[in-house]
C-alpha cells in the first residue's frame, strides 16, 4: 500500500519527468502489474521515466534504454533487445536436479558456453535442439531440463559475474 502511495504522491502535481526507485519491491504480482499498466499509460501520454530496479523481468518489459551498473560503473546501455543480442546466445537451457554434473558435461561441447551457479547449469547456445536431444536420456534419472530465451537477466549476470558478493 505504502508503494502505491509513493507513486500518487510522486503523479499528483502531472510532472513531464517522474524518477522512481524500485517502485515494485516487496509487491505482490497483481499489484506488480498494476504498477507496470500505470507506467507504461504514462509513457503512452507522454512523460518520461527514470526508473532504478533490480528486477531485469521488468526493466526488459517497461524501459525504452536500460543502463546496466555495478557497483556505481556503467557497464553498457542500449535497449534491451539489443543488450541481449549483444550479450547474451538466443538460447538458454537451465538444468538442475540429479545428474546436473553430467549434464554439465554433455552440454559443454554443444552450447557456446555453459555456466554453474548453486545447483543449476546455464548453457548459453544457437539452437536448443541438438543440446535437448543430447540431455533427454538423462531426464528420467531426475534432471529436470528446461528452455528460455535470453534476456537482460543473463546480460546483468554476464556484464557483472554470477557469484554472490556483496
Amino acid at each position: 500500500m505504502k508503494r502505491r502511495l509513493s507513486l500518487a504522491r510522486a503523479l499528483v502535481h502531472d510532472p513531464d519527468l517522474v524518477f522512481l526507485d524500485e517502485p515494485t519491491t516487496g509487491l505482490d504480482p497483481q499489484a506488480r502489474h498494476l504498477i507496470w499498466e500505470r507506467l507504461k499509460s504514462l509513457v503512452g501520454a507522454g512523460k518520461a521515466i527514470v526508473l532504478t530496479t533490480h528486477f531485469m523481468d521488468e526493466a526488459e518489459r517497461l524501459c525504452q534504454r536500460v543502463m546496466v551498473l555495478d557497483h556505481g560503473r556503467r557497464l553498457d546501455e542500449d535497449t534491451p533487445l539489443a543488450l541481449i543480442a549483444r550479450h547474451c546466445e538466443p538460447v538458454v537451457v537451465e538444468m538442475y536436479g540429479t545428474a546436473v554434473d553430467e549434464a554439465a558435461r554433455v552440454a559443454a561441447p554443444l552450447a557456446r558456453r555453459v555456466e554453474r551457479s548453486g545447483d543449476t547449469v546455464f548453457a548459453y547456445a544457437l539452437d536448443a535442439q541438438p543440446l535437448l536431444a543430447a540431455l533427454a536420456p538423462l531426464q528420467p534419472r531426475g534432471l529436470r531440463v528446461l528452455q528460455r530465451a535470453g534476456n537482460l537477466e543473463d546480460v546483468f549476470l554476464k556484464l557483472t559475474g554470477r557469484q554472490l558478493r556483496d
